[in-house]
């Protein structure tokens, strides 16, 4: 591996800090008051400007490694990119590069038709629509998504669809157009990884109904959100199948892998800056007769933050590396621990910034509380770590086979 970014990747790194520092950390308190005022389920005004201005400045679509569609990036040349927009929970956004959309757009690139992709991936990727990901099931366990319950039956020249899905991420939004559905197409199938399929279901279609957003830790993230929905007798053509029958299970491991990447890269950043946030607290407050920073305990968080971010970079730069190189499938184990390591850092680094702020981190004013759920959460998005660690001890026994 080379440790060092390349000419183009350093350009990029330096005009997204400089996007960042005009138009993103001074408009942050400003985006939560727009949300806050009137209908929070309406994009914001600044959104939509700064997502135009991003674009203008070629800061845009940044992801999408190895398509004419995309920014040329691969997945090492967007790590770094990636780690600079996670430093804000709205930055991914406007560079249209925020979940649940990347993975939504890969997904059409790799395994749409020409007409799904100019009918869905085209306005994706023009930032004109939003999408999302309708996968998990609450009445079944769907750390496992061969357990998944929804149908997708054949009518004629249509699928009828029958489901009940949540954790649906984007759903609540009014940009929401086209929504990626998995169910199961032939259930009696005895191989358990070819009985669902992958279906597009535009948002607007009769039979869609989205029940109630639903809140992390009391957030509950709009405008964009998540949500439980309801699929009764939702017809659509099968023309809208992606790939074709039996080929769902594959297709959302082909997602999974740059959507786990894409989290720990932005977490990366979310890390950096709690752990920025700290050193600036603990410089600045006096406790005890001397400054914060100077407690044998405090100096011992910060170089325990600093080792533990640096340690997760590095398997995160790796894990993009393989991907890049060898492919998705034979990075799976590198994939999985990303996944398992780099949220319990976030979880830890943010705490102990949390800590250092006092009673103060637990409140919304210094946006610890928020990145504290959402490194909790980070333990349960694309399949929760008890997963993963299996993955990886599976894949690690095999050597002595």
């Amino acid at each position: 591996m080379e440790f060092a970014h390349s000419d183009k990747v350093v350009a990029l790194q330096d005009k997204l800090r400089g996007f960042m520092d005009h138009h993103v950390y001074p408009n942050e308190a400003r985006h939560v008051r727009e949300i806050e005022t009137g209908d929070r389920w309406q994009p914001t005004a600044l959104m939509e400007a700064l997502k135009a201005k991003a674009k203008l400045e070629g800061l845009w679509n940044l992801f999408l490694p190895h398509s004419p569609r995309g920014a040329g990036l691969s997945n090492l040349e967007y790590a770094p990119l990636c780690e600079i927009m996670g430093r804000s929970p709205m930055a991914s956004e406007v560079f249209n590069c925020s979940a649940p959309d990347t993975g939504n757009m890969e997904t059409l690139e790799l395994y749409g038709s020409e007409g799904q992709k100019t009918q869905w991936l085209a306005p994706l990727l023009a930032g004109e629509i939003r999408s999302c990901f309708a996968m998990t099931e609450p009445a079944v366990a769907s750390s496992d998504a061969t357990n998944i319950e929804s149908t997708i039956l054949r009518d004629g020249d249509h699928y009828v669809i029958n489901g009940r899905k949540w954790w649906t991420t984007g759903a609540p939004d009014p940009r929401c157009k086209i929504i990626i559905f998995m169910g199961k197409t032939d259930p009696a199938n005895p191989d358990r990884y070819r009985q669902q399929s992958t279906v597009l279901v535009p948002m607007d279609t009769p039979g869609v109904k989205v029940l109630r957003p639903l809140s992390v830790f009391g957030y509950d993230d709009a405008p964009h959100g998540h949500a439980e929905v309801l699929f009764e007798n939702v017809r659509v053509p099968r023309s809208n199948i992606l790939l074709g029958e039996g080929r769902g299970f594959e297709i959302a491991q082909g997602r999974l892998g740059p959507g786990r990447i894409h989290h720990c890269m932005r977490a990366i950043g979310l890390a950096e800056r709690a752990l920025e946030d700290m050193c600036k607290r603990v410089k600045s407050r006096v406790a005890f007769g001397k400054p914060l920073a100077e407690q044998t305990v405090t100096l011992e968080r910060i170089a325990e933050a600093r080792i533990m971010i640096e340690q997760a970079r590095l398997l995160v730069l790796k894990a993009a590396y393989l991907m890049d190189t060898v492919g998705n499938k034979v990075a799976r184990a590198e994939i999985a621990m990303i996944k398992v390591a780099v949220p319990k850092m976030l979880s830890i680094v943010v705490d102990m910034a949390i800590q250092a702020h006092g009673a103060a981190g637990l409140s919304g004013d210094f946006g610890l509380a928020k990145a504290y759920a959402t490194a909790r959460a980070l333990r349960l998005v694309d399949g929760p770590d008890e997963v993963h660690r299996n993955q990886i001890g599976q894949l690690e026994l095999r050597k002595y086979n």
